[in-house]
């Protein structure tokens, strides 16, 4: 028998965005037709990196895909393609999702055979200028442009990855790069939030974990350069002064591992001085060649929550696509539907929406609780990782009228008859109201 104790009278944070997403469901003809998964689930933000595959499909957000000649006039609307970026964030706002724009490239995955767009900029200064030219289109009205709420904006992407397809410069010419266009963005959009790097390796290694993310680099992921190249990079911007109001990583890793990565970086940022810098996990899917199945579900629900418990302030699962397995945890990638991972998102949403995060207490390692309220109502959300099924003791939880819901291989979110038991790799949503 497992207690999960639950106290709706004590605070202990607000909700924070831990449901947010990658590059949104964009199809061939750049309908919205899927963006109302996107709202039906709250999702909060989505990260604009390799929108519509391969080099953005030479139309999306990517830098050379609005300023398609480096050597036009910065100054002149004209040297600029908004057309189907436009569209892209006109349908995310329209669906009630903020765009989090990254200002880079995609990653090119081809590189080894030819590179066209990864290599520093041959003008930092000019760079900078475009990326600030670009956002006064969305934040201010310019190039008839918008006025957009877009919090942050993101240099970069996997710099430290400089053997795989987004960087082909010295790490000395990233850092540069960033503080240059830093500096650009924070002297002109003070009230933005300008951050970086997306930092690739899950920094597994700082805390002798090892990086779970199998493939042709596996010897790369234990090397501790990459953890150099983060402490580098924050020791050139405290010399530099440069602008940093978040730091993005990413984290393939199961649930056990991003929870303990996650106070390592923000102990690193304080040490740093960085101590109100943001932290975002902006790219994770823990075992992501299970996508669609309950053990998926139930990691992506407990990510969720040890999130929440963490020192991390926004996530966004990478990423949102329903065509490109298997990084499509939300959306089976035949039939476009949402599958389970999605409806983990779903039952998030409910707790996100009543704001405060209250006490909730397991008794058991790797079964994952989180509850939240807003006076009147509740809910509370278990993933259970233990590997067995478990009979549970829910305390403070009042069910003779509540709702509960539950996750599992042939379940999304459906109606059960009662919460005294959670199978292995399930996920029970439980809601009531306060009397």
């Amino acid at each position: 028998m497992v207690t999960v104790k639950v106290n709706t009278k004590k605070a202990v944070s607000r909700m924070k965005p831990m449901h947010g997403g990658g590059e949104p469901p964009v199809v061939a003809n750049a309908s919205d037709c899927f963006f109302h998964y996107l709202t039906e689930a709250g999702i909060p933000y989505s990260r604009l990196h390799d929108v519509g595959g391969a080099f953005g499909r030479n139309l999306y957000v990517d830098i050379p895909n609005i300023f398609r000649n480096f050597d036009a006039d910065v100054d002149d609307p004209a040297s600029y393609d908004f057309t189907f970026t436009d569209l892209l964030l006109n349908q995310l706002i329209k669906a009630g999702v903020e765009p989090y724009y990254r200002l880079g490239v995609t990653i090119e995955n081809a590189f080894h055979i030819k590179h066209y767009t990864i290599s520093p900029p041959k003008d930092f200064d000019k760079w900078g200028k475009i990326c600030e030219h670009i956002m006064a289109h969305y934040l201010e009205g310019w190039a008839d442009g918008f006025h957009h709420k877009i919090t942050y904006w993101e240099i970069w992407n996997e710099p430290d990855y400089y053997i795989g397809g987004n960087w082909q410069g010295t790490e000395e010419e990233f850092y540069r790069l960033y503080d240059t266009a830093a500096q650009w963005i924070k002297k002109r959009f003070p009230y933005v939030k300008i951050g970086g790097y997306g930092h690739a390796s899950g920094l597994y290694t700082a805390v002798d974990l090892p990086n779970p993310f199998h493939g042709p680099n596996d010897d790369f992921y234990k090397d501790k350069w990459q953890e150099e190249f983060f402490i580098d990079f924050m020791k050139y911007a405290v010399e530099h002064n440069t602008p940093f109001d978040f730091f993005t990583w990413h984290g393939y890793g199961p649930t056990t591992h991003n929870k303990k990565v996650a106070p390592w970086i923000r102990a690193k940022l304080d040490e740093f001085g960085f101590t109100d810098t943001e932290l975002h996990l902006n790219e994770w899917d823990p075992y992501w060649n299970e996508f669609g199945t309950e053990h998926h579900s139930a990691e992506i629900a407990a990510m969720t929550i040890a999130m929440q418990n963490a020192p991390v302030d926004v996530c966004c699962i990478y990423d949102m696509r329903t065509v490109d397995a298997p990084f499509c945890p939300l959306f089976n990638p035949i039939t476009h539907k949402p599958h389970h991972g999605y409806y983990s998102f779903v039952a998030f949403n409910h707790l996100y929406k009543l704001g405060t995060q209250v006490a909730a207490d397991s008794g058991a390692e790797e079964l994952y609780a989180l509850a939240a309220s807003d006076g009147r109502k509740n809910a509370l959300m278990i993933s259970n990782l233990t590997g067995e099924a478990q009979e549970l003791d829910l305390q403070g939880v009042d069910l003779s009228d509540a709702y509960i819901y539950v996750i599992d291989q042939d379940r999304l979110l459906s109606w059960a008859p009662n919460a005294d038991r959670i199978e292995k790799n399930m996920v029970l949503l439980i809601e009531w109201l306060e009397k």
